[in-house]
């Protein structure tokens, strides 16, 4: 249900449901957290593309499957329903997204580092219809990428979002030409590679930690992290 393939030193982490329009079972949770850790515990690997196969990237979790009691994932530790997205990558991932990301696929967009949709994507809140919860750090991420009123919005009405919209309130990063998202997701993965290595992380690191300190503390830590970098540079005469 999972399919992952390589350019390079990026990893491409693919859904492979195209038939259920890439909803996520019990089974393809656990295979995508599987993947997700494989890809931080391999140095040889520096970013990573999250996508779906079959021109939709996730259209949340299986509620078929579900309704046939076959749930997901509901415990309070580990894994989430969705699989990975319980998990603080220490590596940039980039979602690229064509078709539907929503409900449970949107949550995983928000996972993501960085979100590329191709022209005619569609994200949103649709289990808001069903009501089935924000479970999967919906919540908690959205609000933090476009800010609490814009959130609350897509989350109070489930409505759906183009890429235009979604490029206009900072949800989506790039829009590209249909069938180009994973390709420019790549590329993109590819030039954040090619930076100082340390450096990024280190700054990459300090930008998220410092949604949970007070001002003087993200200061601080931002200072802990990268003194040393700074150090190395000017001991090196750059």
């Amino acid at each position: 249900n999972i399919h992952v393939e390589y350019d390079g030193n990026i990893a491409i982490i693919a859904i492979n449901r195209p038939s259920f329009k890439n909803a996520v079972d019990r089974t393809t949770a656990d295979q995508l957290a599987i993947a997700f850790r494989r890809f931080e515990e391999d140095p040889s690997l520096t970013a990573a593309v999250l996508t779906g196969m079959g021109g939709t990237f996730c259209a949340g979790a299986d509620l078929k499957a579900i309704g046939e009691g076959n749930y997901n994932r509901l415990e309070d530790d580990g894994d989430g329903p969705m699989g990975p997205s319980r998990m603080v990558f220490t590596k940039p991932v980039i979602a690229a997204i064509a078709g539907h990301a929503v409900a449970g696929g949107l949550e995983l967009a928000c996972l993501c580092d960085l979100r590329v949709l191709e022209e005619d994507a569609v994200l949103g809140v649709f289990c808001r219809r069903f009501g089935v919860p924000l479970i999967d750090g919906g919540t908690v991420r959205l609000p933090r990428l476009i800010g609490l009123s814009r959130a609350l919005d897509l989350i109070l009405t489930g409505r759906p979002v183009d890429a235009k919209e979604a490029m206009s309130m900072g949800l989506a990063n790039r829009v590209v030409p249909k069938g180009q998202a994973v390709s420019q997701a790549v590329q993109l993965a590819r030039l954040i590679s090619s930076f100082p290595r340390e450096c990024m992380l280190s700054d990459r690191r300090s930008t998220y930690e410092q949604c949970d300190l007070s001002f003087k503390e993200a200061m601080e830590n931002e200072f802990l992290l990268g003194k040393p970098i700074a150090q190395h540079k000017l001991e090196e005469g750059v």
